[in-house]
C-alpha cells in the first residue's frame, strides 16, 4: 500500500492536487483544473490514480466531481503523505 501511495504522489500534478486538498475541504475538479492549468481529461486521470491509491474520494455534484482527502486514511498513510509533502516543501526552499 505504501508503494502505491508513493507512486501516486511521485507525479508533480498529483502532488500539487494533494496540496490543495490538504486543507480538508472539498474541491471541485473544475477548481483543480484551473489552479493547476490541466485539462479535464488529464485531471480526471490524475484523480483516479489518487483515488485508487486510497488518498482521496470524490462526490458527484451535477456535472462535476468534488474531491477531498479520504477522511479514513490510516495513521501510517497519513504520516507518509505528510512526510512527502514536507520533504517536497523543503526541497523547493533549497532550490529557490
Amino acid at each position: 500500500m505504501v508503494l502505491t501511495v508513493l507512486t501516486a504522489l511521485a507525479e508533480p500534478t498529483r502532488l500539487a492536487a494533494m496540496r490543495i486538498l490538504s486543507d480538508g475541504q472539498e474541491h471541485c475538479v473544475c477548481e483543480l483544473m484551473a489552479r493547476l492549468d490541466v485539462t479535464q481529461s488529464r485531471m480526471s486521470r490524475h484523480m483516479k490514480v489518487l483515488a485508487q491509491a486510497g488518498l482521496i474520494r470524490g462526490r458527484r455534484d451535477a456535472q462535476w466531481v468534488r474531491y477531498q482527502l479520504d477522511p479514513q486514511l490510516t495513521p501510517a498513510i497519513s504520516a507518509v503523505l505528510e512526510a512527502v509533502m514536507t520533504a517536497d516543501t523543503e526541497t523547493e526552499k533549497r532550490v529557490a
